[in-house]
C-alpha cells in the first residue's frame, strides 16, 4: 500500500498573496495538486468540464449536498460552488496532496467532514502592508479596499483555529515553510505505516 497524499487546507485574507506562495510551491512539487470545484455558473469559453470545474445544474448541486458528495459549499455572485469529496478521495488515494484554497467558513466545514486536513492560514505581515498590496492592484475602489481590510481583520481573528501559520513578508520564504510543511506532513508516522510494517511482517 503506498502513502496517501494529504488533504491541505489553505486560507488567508485577499492579499495575503496566497496564490503567490501556492503556485511557487506547486512548480516544484509533482506529489500535489489543486482540487477542481464543482459549481452551478455556466463554463466561460475555452473552459471543459473537470478541468477547471465539474459544471452541473442547481438541482444537481442540491442533490450533492443532501447527498454529502461535498466536503464545503458556498454561494458566490447567485452562483454555488462546492469540493467534490468523490474526486478529493481519489487524488488523495493516488498519493497526491490535495490543496485547496477556501476561507475560514469553508475550512470549518472541511475539517467538520474530515478532521485530517491539514489547516494552513498565510498572513500578511502587518495590515498596513496588506493595505498596500491591495491598493497597488489598482483593481478596487478605496470603498472596496476598507471592506476588503475589515474582513482580513475578522478573517486573521481566526487563524488560531489553523494548524500552521505562515507570515507572507517574502513570497520565496512563505514558499519554503509551505513546502516544508507538505514534506513534513508526508513523513507523518500514521501515513508511514505501510513502509513500517514491512519491518514486522
Amino acid at each position: 500500500m503506498s502513502e496517501k497524499g494529504r488533504l491541505i487546507v489553505i486560507s488567508g485574507p485577499s492579499g495575503a498573496g496566497k496564490s503567490t506562495v501556492v503556485f511557487k510551491v506547486m512548480e516544484k512539487r509533482n506529489d500535489s495538486c489543486f482540487s477542481t470545484s464543482v459549481t452551478t455558473r455556466k463554463p466561460r469559453p475555452g473552459e471543459v468540464d473537470g478541468r477547471e470545474y465539474f459544471f452541473v445544474e442547481l438541482d444537481r448541486f442540491r442533490e450533492m449536498v443532501e447527498n454529502g458528495e461535498l466536503l464545503e459549499h458556498a454561494e458566490y455572485v447567485a452562483n454555488s460552488y462546492g469540493t467534490p469529496r468523490k474526486y478529493v478521495e481519489q487524488k488523495l488515494d493516488e498519493g497526491m496532496n490535495v490543496l485547496l484554497d477556501i476561507e475560514v467558513q469553508g475550512a470549518r466545514q472541511v475539517n467538520a467532514n474530515r478532521p485530517d486536513a491539514v489547516k494552513i492560514f498565510i498572513l500578511p505581515p502587518s495590515k498596513e502592508e496588506l493595505a498596500r498590496r491591495l491598493r497597488g492592484r489598482g483593481t478596487d475602489t478605496e470603498r472596496a479596499i476598507e471592506a476588503r481590510l475589515i474582513r482580513a481583520g475578522q478573517e486573521c481573528e481566526e487563524a488560531d483555529f489553523y494548524d500552521y501559520v505562515i507570515v507572507n513578508d517574502d513570497a520565496d520564504k512563505a514558499a519554503e515553510e509551505l513546502d516544508a510543511i507538505l514534506t513534513a506532513e508526508r513523513c507523518r508516522a500514521d501515513n508511514r505505516k505501510a513502509c513500517m510494517e514491512k519491518f514486522f511482517n
